[in-house]
C-alpha cells in the first residue's frame, strides 16, 4: 500500500490524468532573463520548464479573465437587473429600426 503523503498521491493522480503535452514553445533570453526565471523556479522547487509553462499558464488565464469578464459595482449590478426586468418602453428610434428591420426580411 502507498503511503505517500496526500499531497504527493494528489499531484501522482493530477499527473496520471494530465493529457500528455505534445506541443513545443521557444524563446529567445537575455542571460539575465534565463537567470531571474532560474532562480524563481529553483525557490518554488520546480524545473525551469514547469515554471515557465505554468506561469505563462496562469498569465494567459488572467488575461483572458480581464478581458472577457465583465466585473460591476453593487449599483450597476442593479441597474443592469432593473433595466433587464422592466425595460423601459421603445422610443421612436428603436420603433423605426424594427419596421426597416421587418421590410429587409420581407424582402
Amino acid at each position: 500500500m502507498d503511503h505517500a503523503p496526500v499531497g504527493i498521491a494528489e499531484e501522482r493522480a493530477r499527473v496520471a490524468t494530465r493529457p500528455p503535452r505534445r506541443e513545443r514553445l521557444e524563446a529567445r533570453l537575455s542571460l539575465d532573463q534565463k537567470a531571474l526565471l532560474e532562480r524563481a523556479a529553483a525557490l518554488e522547487g520546480r524545473s525551469l520548464t514547469d515554471f515557465v509553462v505554468a506561469s505563462a499558464q496562469a498569465a494567459a488565464m488572467e488575461t483572458i479573465q480581464r478581458y472577457e469578464v465583465i466585473t460591476l459595482t453593487a449599483r450597476d449590478s442593479l441597474a443592469f437587473a432593473e433595466a433587464i426586468i422592466h425595460p423601459p418602453a421603445p422610443n421612436e428610434r428603436l420603433r423605426a429600426a424594427a419596421h426597416r428591420h421587418r421590410q429587409l426580411i420581407a424582402e
